[in-house]
Formats: C-alpha cells, sequence, structure tokens
C-alpha cells in the first residue's frame, strides 16, 4: 500500500508538473526551430515511420515511442532491444533471482530514455522528462520534433565532417587498442624477463665465482710466465751467442778448404811443369795485350766516324726542316688564294644584297606612308570613342549617385533590422533563464522519481528477503 501512495504521489507531481507546463506560453526563442505539423508528419514519415498530422494532434504514447526509437536507432544506433542485456544484467544484479518482478518492457523503456534523454540534450532540449514517453501533448511533440528534425538536418548538411571525425575517433579507438594489446604483450614479456633474470642472477652468481677462481689461477700462471719468459730470453740470447760462433767457425773452415782446393795442383806438379805453365802464360798474356791494342785503334775509328755521321745527320735534319716551312709557305699561299676568290664572290653577292636592300626600303618606305595614313585615321576613331566614353561616364557617375542614396536607404533600415535583433536577442537571454529554471525543475523531478524507484527496489529486496 505504501508503494501505491508513493507511485499515485510521483504521478500526481508529474502529472501537476505536466499541467505546469502545458500553462506555459511557448518561449520565443523556439519560435524559429518550430515547425509546421505538415511538415513535421512528412520528416518522420521519409525516415521510414508511416505518420500524419492527426497522429500529432492526438499522440499515441506507443506510436510516438517506436518514432523516438528510429530516430534514436538513426543517430545513435540504439533501440531497446540494443539495451537489453545491459538492463537484464543491471536487474539481475539488483533484484537477483526475482528480477522478473520489474517488467521487461518498463526497464528497457527506462533504459532506452537514458539513451534519448542524451541525445535530445545535444539537439536543445533540456526539459524532456519521461512522462514525454508515457503521456506526450502535442506542444511538447511539435517542439521535440522541431528540434529533434533540425538537428538530423544540421547532421546531413555536415556529414562530410561528422565523418571525418567520425573516422578520426576509429582510427584512435584502434590504436588506443592495439598500444593496449602492445602494453600486454609488453608487460607479459616484462614479466618473464624478470623471471629469466632471476635465473640469470643465480647462474651469474656462479659464474663470477668461477670467474674468481679462474682469475686467481690466471694470475698464478701470469707469474709463472714471467718466469719462464726472462729464462726464455736468457737461452734465447745463448742461442744466438753459439749461433754465430758456429757460422764463424763455418765460413773459415769453408775458405780454408777452397784455399786448399786452389794450392793442391800446384803442390802436386814439378818445377819444370810450372816453368813451362808460365812460359805459356806469358806468350797468352802478350798476345792478349796486342789484341787489346789492335781493338783500342778500332774503337777510336768507328768513334770518328759515328762522329762524322752526326755532324750530318745534324745537316740532314736541318735541311728536312726547311722542305717543311717551304711546303707549309705554299699551302698558305694556296690558302690565301683560295680565301681571296671567296672574298670576290662574297663581295659581288653582298653587292646584289645591297641593291635588294634599297628596293625593300623603297617598298618598306611606302608602307609607312599607308601606315601613317591608317594611324590618323585611327586617331580620329580614337577621339570619337573618348568622347562616347565620357558620355558614359557621366551617366554612370548618375547612376552611381542615385544608388549611393538607395544604399543610404537601406543601411537605415539595417539599423533598424539591427535593433530589433537586439530586442530579439535580450528576449533570448531571458528564455534561457526561463529554460534554466525549468531544468532545476526537471531535475529535481528526476532525482525524485530515481529515489522513489530506489526505496522501491529495497523494499522489494526486504520483502523477498522476508
Amino acid at each position: 500500500m505504501t508503494f501505491n501512495t508513493r507511485m499515485s504521489q510521483q504521478f500526481q507531481s508529474s502529472s501537476q508538473h505536466n499541467g505546469y507546463r502545458s500553462k506555459q506560453k511557448p518561449d520565443d526563442s523556439d519560435t524559429f526551430m518550430r515547425l509546421p505539423d505538415r511538415e513535421i508528419a512528412g520528416c518522420i514519415t521519409d525516415i521510414g515511420v508511416p505518420f500524419s498530422a492527426e497522429d500529432l494532434q492526438k499522440p499515441n504514447p506507443q506510436h510516438i515511442q517506436k518514432v523516438f526509437e528510429w530516430c534514436a536507432e538513426l543517430l545513435l544506433n540504439t533501440t531497446r532491444e540494443t539495451v537489453e542485456p545491459a538492463m537484464r544484467a543491471a536487474a539481475e544484479d539488483v533484484c537477483g533471482e526475482n528480477n522478473e518482478i520489474i517488467p521487461v518492457d518498463t526497464r528497457n523503456l527506462m533504459g532506452f530514455y537514458v539513451s534519448l534523454r542524451k541525445l535530445l540534450l545535444e539537439c536543445g532540449i533540456h526539459d524532456f522528462s519521461f512522462s514525454d514517453l508515457t503521456k506526450p501533448t502535442h506542444e511538447r511533440l511539435v517542439k521535440i520534433f522541431s528540434h529533434l528534425i533540425n538537428f538530423i538536418r544540421f547532421r546531413e548538411a555536415h556529414t562530410g565532417t561528422i565523418d571525418t571525425h567520425f573516422n578520426k575517433a576509429e582510427v584512435t579507438k584502434a590504436r588506443i587498442e592495439n598500444l593496449y594489446s602492445e602494453n600486454q604483450d609488453m608487460e607479459a614479456r616484462l614479466q618473464q624477463m624478470r623471471l629469466e633474470r632471476k635465473s640469470l642472477l643465480a647462474s651469474f652468481k656462479d659464474k663470477e665465482k668461477q670467474y674468481e677462481d679462474i682469475k686467481n689461477k690466471l694470475l698464478t700462471l701470469r707469474k709463472n710466465q714471467e718466469k719462464i719468459t726472462v729464462q726464455y730470453e736468457g737461452l734465447r740470447e745463448e742461442r744466438g751467442r753459439l749461433t754465430k760462433t758456429l757460422e764463424d767457425r763455418t765460413t773459415r773452415w769453408i775458405q780454408l778448404q777452397q784455399d786448399s782446393s786452389k794450392l793442391r795442383p800446384y803442390a802436386s806438379q814439378s818445377s819444370a811443369a810450372l816453368q813451362a805453365n808460365l812460359v805459356s802464360l806469358g806468350d797468352s798474356l802478350s798476345k792478349s795485350k796486342n789484341n787489346a791494342d789492335s781493338l783500342e785503334k778500332r774503337h777510336r775509328a768507328l768513334h770518328t766516324s759515328a762522329d762524322t755521321f752526326t755532324t750530318v745527320q745534324g745537316d740532314v735534319a736541318s735541311c728536312t726542316k726547311v722542305l717543311t716551312e717551304i711546303s707549309a709557305e705554299i699551302a698558305k699561299e694556296e690558302e690565301e688564294a683560295t680565301q681571296a676568290a671567296r672574298r670576290k664572290d662574297a663581295l659581288s653577292e653582298r653587292s646584289n644584297n645591297v641593291r635588294e636592300v634599297e628596293r625593300g626600303e623603297s617598298h618598306l618606305q611606302r608602307q609607312l606612308t599607308r601606315l601613317h595614313e591608317k594611324t590618323q585615321g585611327l586617331r580620329e576613331g580614337s577621339n570619337e570613342k573618348a568622347e562616347a566614353a565620357r558620355k558614359r561616364m557621366e551617366e554612370l557617375k548618375v547612376m552611381h549617385k542615385g544608388l549611393m542614396e538607395e544604399g543610404a536607404v537601406k543601411r537605415r533600415e539595417i539599423d533598424s533590422r539591427r535593433m530589433k535583433v537586439e530586442v530579439m536577442e535580450k528576449k533570448a537571454a531571458d528564455l534561457k533563464e526561463n529554460i534554466a529554471g525549468e531544468i532545476h525543475a526537471t531535475h529535481d523531478e528526476y532525482m525524485k522519481m530515481e529515489a522513489h524507484i530506489n526505496l522501491y527496489i529495497k523494499e522489494m529486496e526486504q520483502s523477498i528477503q522476508v
């Protein structure tokens, strides 16, 4: 019984508010947004819902809800079916297994009302309430549909811009999703790397201990190496000294062996044989000396002949050079003769060209005389045209003066219209204040309704628990 009383109070307050709202006069600021009934009905019919002016005069809640649902699907891609899963989940969270207490149509309509209210806020309807769906009136529907149709027209006029920003938002959303997935992958990799780091730290400690042991062994081996290096250097020096001594002794032995091999034949022969060999060697030496003298004489003669040949060769080269210069002079004279003949032909050709130029000059002189005559005629024609243009300029000045007077009249009309616009702006500001008051009242009503619903849900939960 308390629930019925509370609900009756709620709907009573809603009806009182609607009555108060219906008694108010239509705002002046909505006048330019208001559309005729026939135009509203035609626009709604164009979007795919049969509608007439009589449906607007005598609205049917189910029909009006269908129109609102069609507009929301067109603009937001939202219907009662799309909000049903969310509302069903909310009912299950609130009521648990007894979620059928609230009818499905009612809860879907409430969820659809929230989405529709957001859409109408963007369209400029700030006082949209749940009663506009359940108990629509003609004045309210005309205002709401006028704003909604104007919004749809504006959206269609700026479809390109809206699509551009929507595509940017989709690209940004896809980018965010990719970055989120990449972040998840990176976090998984980071976790795996942390695990690997822990395992590597344990192995690194073992390796570090092994490294210290190897380092100590290496230092010991390095000291031993230094000692062995000192010993090796001493042995190397000793080996070099011994090698040098061996080479010296081997060289002396080889030299002595060669000397002994040279002297061995002489030691085995007799003195008489050695004397005979000495005589034969002296004879051969004298013959060699005579041959050397004869060869020296021949060398001198050949040297003299070579000098003579060199002198003759220089004379022949000078003669050849003189002959070359003579042939060059002859070719040059022949070329000069050829050029003289060419110049003679060119001179005769130029004299003919001069005669042709004189004839052309006389012809051009006659043409110049004719052009002077034409120029004089054109000058007279231009003077006549200038006089006509001056007369036309005077006529244009008279016309400009008339236009200036007409512009002054129009400026005065514009000033008067500006004053009217300022008056309309002042009325719009007053209307805005009134709308703000109605918005606060609607918000208070909505909060009361929400409090009643929450209280109702709590009582239902308590009754279910009992």
